[in-house]
């Protein structure tokens, strides 16, 4: 072996230590509530860390997990499997021992920094949680109304992952959030196309933390205050006295 090649693997030792049985995991669909579902079951099956998604549009939405070696293989092997149970299923991926090049790129070191920073319990863990997704913004907006008026939950937010799909979160206690999202799904078929569904009952704080639910979240209903600048006519407002009623006081000058 030359010089050169001695000096690469001694210049590449320290970094292969610092990722020495850490994986990168990724698991693909083509549904944002299936990835939702999916990174759930990731996250459930084995102790990895959820970096996110990313959406590149036409459907496709990819969650990124971080982990131990082994961790990831069975974590990403839980999620092929979730996402083909849901007929959603594109690609997956494990990347043992990612360089540090790859992470700068991806947004994983800023997400597990905030991970070991925050570290504290979620106040909605308790709540489910439920999406909708539709081809199309008024059977969106439809199932979406729907669900409010069928049960107590509050509407969160909506992504879109393009090819027309959207989805609508929904947040509130189990029961609710099943009766919310049935009446959601018989809107969003009267009014256009039902893309895919999902409930939650019990996800866990990492999940919540990369859905727009946790900073979203509502913890009261305010009354809508909306200014109103409405000036009453005078005529209206009060009548003119009459002049010829009023006593009058003549004062003579001498």
């Amino acid at each position: 072996m030359d010089a050169y090649n001695q000096r690469s693997i001694g210049a590449n030792q320290p970094r292969r230590n610092i990722l020495k049985d850490t994986a990168l995991g990724m698991v693909s669909t083509r549904s944002f509530p299936a990835i939702v579902g999916t990174a759930d079951m990731m996250l459930k099956s084995a102790g990895v860390h959820l970096i996110g998604y990313e959406k590149i549009g036409d459907g496709y939405c990819t969650a990124v997990i971080r982990g131990g070696i082994a961790d990831i293989r069975l974590a990403v092997q839980t999620g092929e499997d979730t996402a083909k149970q849901f007929n959603e299923f594109v690609s997956s991926l494990v990347i043992p021992r990612p360089f540090p090049n790859l992470e700068v790129i991806l947004p994983i070191n800023s997400r597990l920094s905030q991970l070991a920073e925050d570290g504290s319990y979620s106040r909605l863990s308790n709540l489910a949680i439920g999406l909708i997704e539709t081809r199309g913004f008024p059977a969106l907006v439809g199932a979406a109304d729907a669900m409010l008026k069928a049960a107590d939950v509050q509407l969160a937010a909506y992504e879109k992952i393009g090819a027309g799909l959207c989805t609508a979160i929904i947040r509130g206690s189990v029961a609710n959030v099943a009766v919310a999202v049935e009446a959601g799904m018989n809107e969003a078929e009267r009014i256009g196309e039902l893309n895919a569904v999902m409930v939650i009952p019990r996800p866990l704080d990492e999940l919540e933390q990369t859905l727009p639910v946790a900073s979203c979240w509502v913890e009261e209903r305010q009354p809508l205050n909306i200014p109103l600048n409405i000036r009453q006519p005078v005529a209206e407002a009060q009548e003119l006295p009459d002049l010829a009623k009023l006593p009058m006081k003549i004062t003579e000058e001498l």
